[in-house]
């Protein structure tokens, strides 16, 4: 009897072990939408003399772009645009004028 609960006692053991060697914890991006931005992308667009546009709409990541506000590309590096609205260098995905990031 003795062995079988030192039987039973080692396996509960071994296989709680197991269990929690295989979990896997998921966790969603950072609630502020923050996105670690190649610093060629950074660097290229603080570089950049661009005229600002004015724009009444809220300038904040995720926020989307109308299509009259022109969207330069960052070349070499795609899915990266960028412009600047009220005197704001702002990240954007090309295609969608989606803001990533905005600058500071």
């Amino acid at each position: 009897m003795r062995k079988t609960m030192l039987a039973a006692a080692a396996m509960l053991t071994i296989s709680s072990a197991a269990f929690a060697q295989s979990s896997v914890i998921v966790t969603d991006p950072a609630p502020t939408g923050s996105v670690v931005l190649p610093g060629e992308v950074r660097t290229y667009v603080m570089e950049q003399n661009t005229p600002s546009v004015v724009y009444d709409g809220d300038i904040a990541v995720g926020a989307t772009l109308p299509d009259t506000v022109e969207v330069h590309t960052v070349p070499n590096i795609d899915g990266y645009g960028y412009t600047v609205v009220n005197e704001r260098r702002v990240i954007v995905e090309p295609k969608t004028h989606r803001i990533i990031q905005v600058l500071e």
